[in-house]
């Protein structure tokens, strides 16, 4: 077999990534990750399950230093919203060199700046905008979660903070104390204290046992925020994704999440919307919240919204703006060419309806996946929304919570790993890792989805025995 085709897993395909150009040795994949892994530190991580060093890439498509061509259902873990290197993205950076614009303004305005609000605030809801404040804030979308965090403690004068089991915020200390994945944090001391987890409606493991009604949660959640006996002082925030990424994929119930922002404001308490990985199309909506029809007082943004260059904001309430002047500042936080990239990929996504399309093609992609589930017990679950969807691998022989199996993050490997031998990249995340995710970039075309779902039914079917399929 030639060197940059792989097996079909007996479906009698066979998936070529043909090399575009004669690769030089210095620039291989062996010699890049060798230099890689001997002077980067332990704590990288893609690079382990991706054994591959990138040397281009063009909307969907990477090339990798050997040649080998994948299909990116990464995208930057959600952040290329148009694929890499889009045309439109380009023009515009190189508009910005042409002209001597300047790329670094601290918080000095410009009018890039401007562009950029503008086009931000067209983006959202009419009944959010019309009283937002909007903070800029280092590249990292961490950083507007730690932002978002000191702006309602500042603002209430409270110190404790509500999150949910199964979040993801980051990784800076404050961040990282509302993370409900423990093995992060746990040999750390003195992350983001006075947090306090509750329970997150996760419609296939549900937290109090195998129950699929949303109510019980809200019920708990009221009872915390009004019952004096509850252990919980009155907190600054609560922080919310809406889906949760990292955590497992897992969307929150639109009832649910309208009686939680009835709940909050009923206490008087700010809800915090983590929209850095959903917002901008994601999931099917331009934000997720709009979903469910409700208006948050604070949203953390980043990824999408820079079109594939850092950028991070926190956008709120003015009646949240307590601020100090410097009270919250960040060296790049006046990063122009973020906001040129950023605009024009928030443009496209409005003026072309890349919401909508993204319900469209995640439903073509998920009507095949739960075909796929149907085939084998390995797969417990199937879930997401819009372009944001996952699929939960599980041990069906061995004893689960409830009627749930237990998470088989063993078998979401060995997938993820058959997965990029047939040139598609994808990465796990959940209880376990067990969870194969799927971000593709939103522009990605039906025929694309094909050929992603029929790469990953070929990787399931080589992985998973023949025994345990049904």
């Amino acid at each position: 077999m030639p060197p940059n085709q792989s097996n079909d897993g007996g479906t009698g395909r066979t998936i070529s990534r043909s090399t575009t150009r004669a690769p030089r040795a210095e620039q291989s994949n062996a010699r890049l990750r060798a230099s890689q892994a001997d002077r980067e530190s332990n704590a990288r991580t893609y690079p382990r399950s991706l054994p591959f060093a990138i040397a281009s890439a063009d909307g969907l498509e990477i090339v990798d230093a050997d040649g080998n061509e994948y299909l990116d259902c990464l995208a930057g873990a959600g952040t290329l919203a148009l694929g890499h290197n889009h045309p439109a993205v380009i023009e515009e950076l190189e508009r910005l060199f042409e002209e001597d614009r300047p790329l670094h303004t601290l918080d000095i305005t410009t009018p890039e700046k401007e562009a950029f609000v503008d086009t931000l605030f067209e983006s959202l809801p009419d009944a959010f905008t019309e009283r937002a404040k909007v903070q800029f804030c280092s590249p990292a979308g961490t950083d507007a979660v730690e932002a978002a965090l000191k702006l309602v403690k500042t603002a209430t004068g409270n110190d404790s903070v509500l999150g949910y089991q199964g979040g993801y915020h980051g990784m800076t200390s404050g961040a990282l104390g509302l993370m409900g994945d423990v093995s992060a944090k746990e040999s750390i001391a003195g992350t983001g204290g006075n947090v306090h987890h509750l329970p997150y409606p996760d419609q296939y493991r549900h937290p109090f046992g195998f129950d699929e009604d949303h109510r019980s949660i809200s019920h708990f959640v009221e009872r915390v925020l009004t019952d004096p006996e509850s252990g919980v002082a009155s907190p600054a925030g609560m922080i919310l994704e809406l889906v949760q990424g990292e955590g497992g994929v897992n969307p929150a119930p639109d009832e649910w999440v309208r009686e939680v922002r009835r709940i909050t404001r009923e206490a008087d308490v700010p809800l915090i919307v983590d929209e850095i990985q959903t917002g901008m199309g994601r999931t099917g909506e331009t934000w997720a919240f709009e979903h469910a029809g409700i208006v948050p007082d604070v949203i953390t943004c980043s990824k999408a919204i820079g079109g594939g260059l850092p950028i991070a904001v926190v956008i709120y309430d003015e009646s949240l703006d307590e601020w100090e002047p410097g009270a919250h500042a960040g060296t790049f936080r006046g990063h122009q060419l973020a906001m040129a990239a950023g605009r024009v990929t928030m443009r496209r996504v409005l003026d072309d309806n890349l919401d909508d399309h993204a319900a469209e093609m995640g439903m073509r992609l998920r009507k095949r996946l739960d075909r796929l589930a149907d085939r084998f017990e390995e797969i417990g679950d199937v879930r997401g929304r819009g372009l944001m969807l996952g699929v939960e691998f599980v041990d069906p022989t061995a004893v689960g919570d409830g009627e749930v199996p237990p998470p088989d993050g063993e078998l979401a490997s060995d997938v993820s790993a058959a997965c990029f031998d047939r040139g598609l990249i994808i990465e796990t995340g959940g209880r376990d890792s067990a969870v194969a995710r799927f971000l593709p970039p939103l522009i990605v075309s039906p025929q694309q989805i094909d050929e992603i779902a029929a790469r990953f039914v070929e990787a399931v079917e080589a992985t998973v025995t023949p025994a345990g399929g049904r």
